[in-house]
């Protein structure tokens, strides 16, 4: 196994957490500014053209967006109101971006 190392993702939490409501929840996502941080990298991946430490940085932010995403879909989960629920697929659910998992049988 090769080690890499990481920006800690709980030190982007202070500039890069947004909580915003959904129906009767709220969720985590990231800052506009961290997300276009991650695109802005995602770019320069494909590029090849990253150095050892954006290649850090790119992880801190990925496994931040993990985080955010196994801890949103336990609270959809628990919600009385999901957006996953076929029933509030409709035209009066809220229109938000966040990060959501969906289990898939594989």
């Amino acid at each position: 196994m090769i080690t890499q190392p990481m920006v800690q993702p709980s030190s982007l939490i202070p500039v890069g957490m947004n909580i915003v409501p959904l129906g009767n929840v709220f969720l985590f996502q990231l800052t506009d500014d961290l997300q276009d941080r991650l695109e802005n990298l995602l770019d320069q991946k494909k590029a090849d053209a990253l150095t050892n430490e954006q290649i850090a940085e790119l992880e801190g932010i990925t496994e931040l967006s993990r985080i955010f995403t196994l801890i949103n879909a336990q609270i959809a989960e628990k919600a009385a109101w999901c957006p996953l629920k076929p029933e509030n697929l409709s035209k009066n659910a809220p229109e938000v971006s966040v990060n959501t998992a969906i289990r898939q049988n594989i």
